[in-house]
């Protein structure tokens, strides 16, 4: 009998409004980031919205959802407390798994725990932590059926008006050996990252520093699907590999409520994975009209 589970994704909430930016927190990235959310990603980025989409989520009744970063505007302390309240809302830490996005870690914040306060969402399960590297924090693993959940961060602080990632030399041979353990164990492997895990995807400002690296891991030891956020739009490539053609899966944000540039309103995608044959099917829902229900956008089989 085959077995089925599905998975949701969404990405790129960028949760208002900005609270607790005090003088401590005051740096040149962090006032443009300010300013452009006041002027611009404020009108655009909707609870409301994001709200909607997640109701409808709800009712697909998914075996869990992967939470692909920028809960947050400008990395505050106060932002990554309201974060943890959201996740909260959307299930436990067994059913929920977050990794960050570059918007979570933004900028200095001293002492500050920061996005640490989500470590029960930035775990390996019980099944995932015979799977993970025990000494470190990311990669992490949630084992769900047949599904193995990688959780790669690939945030890190950049200057002003850059958003670029890196996912790390050190972090890069974890997850080399995570995957391969995961191959060897007939798990089906789903990596969940914030960048686009390969070079092209976005520019230089954007992208990942090493995505020929980590392009490099994937191709060498083999994953099932890759998903992604930070473009807030609908993409897919392909990258073959050890274990054959892995499409990358790239979400757009979940909580935009009305036009903005390129970006299409907000989204969610369903994964439907046949952990016997292999094959994914993907759904994405979300809102056609600003004001309208949240309707299937797209299915595909991804083969």
């Amino acid at each position: 009998m085959n077995q089925t589970i599905t998975i949701a994704h969404l990405t790129d909430m960028h949760l208002g409004p900005i609270a607790g930016f005090t003088p401590r927190y005051w740096n040149l990235k962090r006032g443009l980031g300010y300013v452009n959310w006041v002027r611009k990603r404020s009108h655009a980025h909707q609870r409301e919205a994001l709200d909607r989409v997640v109701a409808d989520m709800a009712a697909q009744t998914p075996d869990h959802i992967a939470v692909g970063g920028d809960l947050c505007n400008i990395g505050l302390p106060q932002e990554h407390i309201d974060a943890l309240a959201w996740l909260e809302t959307l299930g436990p830490p067994e059913r929920v798994t977050v990794v960050p996005g570059n918007h979570d870690i933004y900028s200095r914040i001293g002492r500050d725990p920061g996005t640490r306060r989500w470590a029960a969402y930035m775990a390996s399960d019980a099944q995932g932590a015979a799977i993970a590297s025990p000494d470190a924090d990311f990669p992490f693993v949630r084992v769900v059926g047949g599904v193995a959940l990688v959780g790669v961060n690939s945030a890190v602080r950049t200057p002003p008006a850059m958003a670029w990632g890196s996912v790390g030399r050190e972090q890069l041979a974890r997850l080399a050996a995570v995957l391969d353990r995961a191959g060897a164990a007939g798990l089906f492997r789903v990596v969940l990252i914030h960048h686009p895990p390969l070079p092209g995807l976005a520019s230089s400002a954007r992208g990942l520093r090493d995505a020929d690296a980590l392009r490099a891991v994937l191709t060498r030891r083999g994953a099932e699907l890759v998903i992604h956020g930070h473009n807030h739009i609908n993409t897919l490539a392909w990258l073959p590999g050890a274990s054959g053609a892995c499409p990358i899966v790239g979400a757009p944000s979940a909580s935009l409520g009305r036009r903005y540039k390129h970006e299409p309103l907000a989204r969610y995608n369903l994964y439907r994975i046949d952990v016997t044959t292999r094959g994914i099917e993907l759904i994405g829902r979300g809102l056609a009209e600003p004001a309208g229900a949240t309707v299937e956008i797209e299915r595909r089989k991804l083969a």
